[in-house]
């Protein structure tokens, strides 16, 4: 396992390097989706409209943050469930977007569209959303306010921690060795 300081928007040659089990910090703008905006991206883009931010490189988070405390751009932070996201993901993959940052795992259609298009799917640390907000320096929301929590906001992060699940190699980090092919049974 390695380490990586990359920087937003991620290029092909920031994502052929990671394989799964790295550690990634990330520093930049990313935005915020859950599956609510997700079908809303996927509206826009069938109607031909115009996206609230560039696909092109992109790190899109799945959380739906808890409102601001005082002095702080955001509340807690923490990762959501990522296979609610699994329908659309693919699409924005296509489109360029280079990572997706969540919990739990990923079905098939979304590792392809990893390999396909040259994109990762990152972890965050599930329950550590307030320190993961410590490492977003600004929050504002782009579009569908209306949406609450889960309105895209684009942040700004430092140094924001996550893990390679899944690579554009087709390695993922949750598959456990066959202990028996392995001769450790």
């Amino acid at each position: 396992m390695a380490e990586y300081t990359l920087h937003t928007p991620l290029t092909d040659a920031d994502i052929i390097q990671l394989k799964a089990g790295d550690v990634v910090k990330l520093s930049g703008i990313i935005y915020t989706a859950r599956d609510a905006a997700h079908k809303r991206l996927c509206d826009l883009l069938d109607t031909g409209a115009a996206m609230p931010f560039p696909l092109r490189g992109s790190v899109i988070y799945y959380v739906g943050p808890s409102p601001a405390p005082p002095g702080r751009p955001i509340g807690s932070a923490g990762p959501t469930t990522s296979y609610r996201m699994d329908s659309y993901a693919p699409r924005l993959h296509a489109l360029g977007s280079k990572a997706s940052i969540g919990k739990g795992k990923r079905g098939h259609a979304v590792k392809q569209a990893l390999k396909d298009h040259q994109a990762v799917y990152f972890g965050a640390t599930g329950g550590a959303g307030a320190l993961l907000s410590r490492c977003i320096t600004a929050a504002k929301v782009i579009a569908f306010a209306e949406l609450g929590p889960e309105a895209i906001r684009e942040l700004t992060v430092e140094d924001f921690p996550v893990l390679v699940i899944n690579d554009c190699h087709g390695g993922e980090l949750y598959v456990q060795p066959d202990l028996k092919a392995a001769g450790l049974e």
